[in-house]
């Protein structure tokens, strides 16, 4: 005997954003959503509808990236469990085969009924990824920065200021569908880092840093920055205001005063962000294919 039963799956992802206008999908280009919901569609033959996690800028990477589905199918009333209902281990095997190579499933999973890969989200970490030499083996995946002197000491102090719960209506682009500028970030930095394709390779020992003055400065940088939301183009926009900090273009006093406590904002702004925008007080957003969403907590 058959009954219908409708169950929900997490699936952890990742991909390369170069050839996708974001995740979600798009009127006029492909998306990694519309990608991943085709394939589903194929491989369940029904309609499938995903949802992911949040929004990513066109271009922009997922390291690790967290989605969910309904299935509803006949199932035999003597089958309790979801892991009986459908073979995850092979779904998760016939989608890598027919997506695209820029996607990778990580894991299908069953999940509570109330999950929500967005809304359940309590923690989303990006990471920025810097270069300051020329590097082939870098160029799709850092940004080559090559001014002669940066402070990154003074982008961490700056850095530190966004801790907090603020309105960061200047670093949002427009055209946003929130509701509100505010967000609470619990970690904001600058670290050196040794690519991967150097790490252990005697070969390429000492191409890490460069002597600058008297000081070792190294050559490849990342920024994470950790919140419970994040505005559109916020990350790319920090990261290109901060740069003019370490460049001396701009203090950390100046960039401090971007940044609006929450009792501070217009009164218009109060339930409603979209208010005049502020996006031209900070710096220009630096480009999305160093940008990786990095981690997903819930």
């Amino acid at each position: 005997m058959l009954f219908l039963r409708l169950m929900r799956y997490r699936i952890d992802l990742a991909y390369n954003g170069a050839e996708f206008c974001g995740w979600q999908v798009q009127p006029s280009g492909p998306s990694v959503q519309e990608s991943l919901e085709k394939a589903l569609c194929t491989l369940l033959r029904t309609r499938v509808q995903v949802t992911g996690a949040g929004r990513t800028d066109t271009g922009v990477s997922a390291s690790f990236y967290v989605a969910h589905f309904d299935f509803n199918s006949p199932v035999p009333t003597h089958l309790a469990s979801a892991s009986d209902f459908l073979d995850c281990k092979q779904l998760q095997f016939k989608l890598n085969a027919i997506l695209p190579k820029s996607v990778s499933i990580i894991s299908i999973t069953p999940a509570e009924a109330e999950f929500h890969a967005r809304f359940d989200a309590k923690k989303r970490q990006y990471t920025y990824f810097l270069h300051r030499t020329k590097d082939p083996f870098c160029e799709r995946y850092s940004f080559y920065y090559a001014y002669p002197e940066v402070d990154f000491a003074a982008m961490n102090l700056a850095a530190q200021t966004l801790l907090g719960t603020h309105d960061f209506s200047c670093f949002e682009k427009s055209g946003g569908d929130n509701k509100t500028s505010v967000c609470t970030i619990f970690k904001a930095h600058w670290e050196p880092y040794t690519p991967t394709i150097f790490s252990g390779n005697p070969a390429c020992r000492g191409r890490n840093s460069v002597v600058i003055g008297a000081e070792q400065e190294p050559l490849y940088w990342r920024f994470t920055i950790e919140a419970d939301r994040f505005l559109r183009n916020m990350v790319r926009a920090i990261v290109g205001t901060l740069l003019e900090v370490g460049r001396g273009r701009r203090t950390i006093h100046d960039f401090q005063a971007l940044i609006l406590p929450v009792q501070e904002r217009p009164a218009n702004q109060i339930v409603d962000s979209k208010g005049p925008s502020r996006r031209s007080e900070a710096g220009e957003s630096v480009p999305g294919h160093a940008l990786f969403l990095s981690n997903i907590q819930y």
